[in-house]
């Protein structure tokens, strides 16, 4: 269950030998957000996954970095995942569905999502260059993976076109966020279902 019904907030600690993270979220929030994980372009997106979904968002995250910025994103996405999956409790109410095509000067790309219950990743996003800034573009596919599958979450991610790979995984980023914002909501139609005939997602 969340910490709070009403609220619908959950935190979540998670320790292991390459990274400490601590994530807290609040599905009803503002968009408001407090982020540190060493890895400042990392921190960016993240300030556009919390800004545009309208979910707080407090991470902090300490990693081996000295050795590359893997295992942060990867943990930071399981740890948001499991809050987000914590915070929303047996799905009750919830719109669960929603999909967007968000563009952003030259670049277009499509976010569909399901709050099933079943993780599954569909990734249809490429990079014309390994890296941006310092920051390794193959990442971007390693944090969706792990939200998706920690947050029991059906993500598809499609980039229709773009030539700015900074674009590229900042709509990437963006359009999740707002297709998380809708599926999320509560439905005023069916607040007290859970929207499945099955009578629970899973």
């Amino acid at each position: 269950m969340a910490d709070s019904t009403e609220s619908r907030s959950a935190s979540i600690s998670r320790k292991t030998n390459e990274t400490s993270i601590s994530v807290s979220v609040k599905i009803d929030g503002t968009g408001a957000s407090r982020i540190s994980t060493g890895v400042g372009f990392f921190d960016h997106m993240l300030e556009q996954l919390s800004r545009h979904s309208l979910i707080d968002m407090d991470i902090e995250a300490k990693g081996d970095l000295h050795i590359d910025d893997h295992h942060t994103v990867e943990d930071t996405g399981i740890a948001i995942g499991q809050a987000l999956s914590k915070a929303l409790g047996d799905r009750r109410g919830i719109t669960r569905y929603a999909s967007l095509d968000l563009a952003m000067d030259e670049t277009m790309t499509k976010a569909a999502v399901d709050i099933s219950g079943r993780p599954f990743l569909v990734w249809n996003v490429n990079f014309s260059s390994p890296k941006i800034g310092t920051f390794d573009t193959e990442l971007v596919r390693e944090f969706f993976q792990a939200l998706s599958q920690h947050g029991g979450i059906t993500l598809h991610v499609m980039n229709h076109y773009g030539a700015n790979n900074h674009h590229i995984a900042e709509t990437c980023f963006k359009a999740v966020a707002r297709v998380l914002r809708t599926a999320c909501e509560i439905d005023p139609r069916q607040q007290s279902r859970v929207p499945s005939t099955k009578g629970m997602l899973v």
